[in-house]
């Protein structure tokens, strides 16, 4: 007899759900506050900053070189738990050296981002695609509050940095560590790879019976170790750049433009003290960066990754519009449209991938979109600051943004699902796989 569908994420989904949200704060607090505020501390922002790009490049290579085992990889949650537990084991060093062990601390930052980006963007990642493969816009767009949230929270880092007078590095970190461990301990005591095997239904669809639950799962696992889709098919088809370019761009320039945002803010004095000044402005950016993650995630959901994909490069165009516009009032409209695709940037790697190929593919297409991404993000730091200090000033950085943003929203239109499935169909039908119309309709 078949169940009865269900609305909801049933209790593993939620668990699922808050284990990707640690993950990525645990990732943005452990790479990203060492770089705002203890670069002096370990040869200066050029150093600890050039390590950054040098140890996400590498996790991007990683993440490209898995694309061919990832079919054979027994457990994708034992391995995010790795990852997991090495972020926070050399996380240790990192919020407790203050200074003098610069060699012994830079070598921990490198193997925190490898190890926490492989976590929180690569390996949970694939277990949402796994575990709600219809609807992980929705659960990307819950997930990823963490994105916002981490960085909004770093006005209250600093000033318990620089409490009481002093430099408090342990106590200061130590709140984020226990959250980032909780959240670990989450995922090790209640995630499977699959919800089918704790009993539970991918996308908590009860509408099926638990035998015929099992026997997709057994065979979404064999066939996913010879998927039609190598490195070298995702590479080659067109249609992957076309959707995975705007993506890109996306948080390259969001997350750029976050790094900045305390010197454009101070361009502009007491002016923004309406909004509480940096600190205010930084809290609007958080809870308007929370909002545009679910509002786009439920977008993704109903209307399709693509719809959802053509909004959030629309509104960074409009974001590189107001920003143009040298007055407080556009700054401050800038910075809600950037914070907006912020929160919406962050959950497409996955929807993309879970959208438009098929579940046995999505671990191999995946190793390839989300380094891809991966890399736009690594220079967008660097970009975001030469136009900084332009002859344009912060706005160059706005003019950057209508530029990057009209390419995106080209490159999105010109994408086909249709043409997509077309080509999957002919790999499949070379490889003598059968073909069918699961990605028949994907909006």
């Amino acid at each position: 007899m078949e169940g009865k569908k269900v609305k909801g994420f049933g209790f593993r989904g939620w668990m699922l759900i808050i284990y990707q949200a640690v993950a990525f704060f645990a990732w943005m607090v452990f790479t990203n506050y060492p770089v705002n505020f203890l670069s002096d501390l370990h040869g200066g922002a050029k150093t600890v900053s050039t390590v950054y790009t040098c140890s996400t490049l590498a996790c991007v290579l990683i993440q490209l070189l898995l694309n061919k085992i990832i079919g054979k990889v027994k457990s994708m949650m034992k391995f995010s738990a790795i990852c997991g537990f090495v972020m926070l084991l050399v996380g240790i060093v990192i919020i407790t050296v203050k200074s003098g062990s610069n060699v012994l601390w830079l070598a921990c930052y490198t193997i925190c981002n490898i190890a926490g980006g492989l976590w929180a963007t690569f390996t949970t990642g694939i277990l949402v695609g796994q575990w709600f493969p219809t609807r992980k816009g929705t659960i990307m767009g819950i997930a990823t509050f963490a994105m916002p949230i981490g960085n909004g929270l770093n006005g209250i880092f600093a000033t318990m940095l620089y409490a009481n007078g002093g430099f408090n590095l342990f106590r200061a970190f130590l709140p984020f560590y226990l959250i980032s461990l909780a959240g670990w301990l989450i995922g090790v005591i209640f995630l499977k790879d699959y919800p089918e095997q704790c009993g539970c239904y991918r996308d908590n669809d009860k509408s099926m019976t638990a035998e015929a639950a099992q026997a997709i799962m057994e065979a979404e696992i064999e066939n996913k170790k010879t998927s039609v889709w190598t490195i070298g098919r995702v590479l080659a088809s067109a249609d992957f750049w076309k959707i995975t370019i705007p993506a890109g761009l996306l948080v390259m320039f969001s997350g750029g433009v976050m790094m900045q945002t305390s010197t454009i803010i101070g361009q502009f004095g007491d002016q923004l003290d309406f909004l509480g000044g940096y600190t205010g402005v930084m809290a609007m950016i958080c809870a308007v960066g929370c909002v545009g993650s679910l509002i786009v995630g439920m977008l993704d959901t109903k209307f399709g990754t693509k719809k959802a994909l053509i909004i959030s490069v629309v509104i960074m165009i409009i974001s590189g519009i107001l920003g143009t516009v040298e007055t407080v009032y556009t700054l401050v409209g800038a910075f809600i449209c950037v914070a907006l695709f912020m929160g919406a940037g962050s959950n497409f790697s996955v929807s993309l991938t879970a959208q438009y190929w098929r579940g046995e593919d999505f671990g191999s297409v995946y190793c390839v979109m989300n380094p891809v991404v991966n890399i736009f993000s690594a220079f967008g730091a660097s970009l975001v600051a030469y136009l900084m200090y332009s002859d344009l000033g912060y706005r160059g950085i706005f003019v950057g943004a209508i530029i990057v943003g009209i390419i995106g929203l080209i490159l999105s239109l010109l994408f086909k699902p249709s043409h997509l499935k077309s080509v999957d169909d002919k790999h499949r039908a070379a490889a003598g796989k059968p073909l069918d119309d699961a990605l028949a309709g994907r909006k």
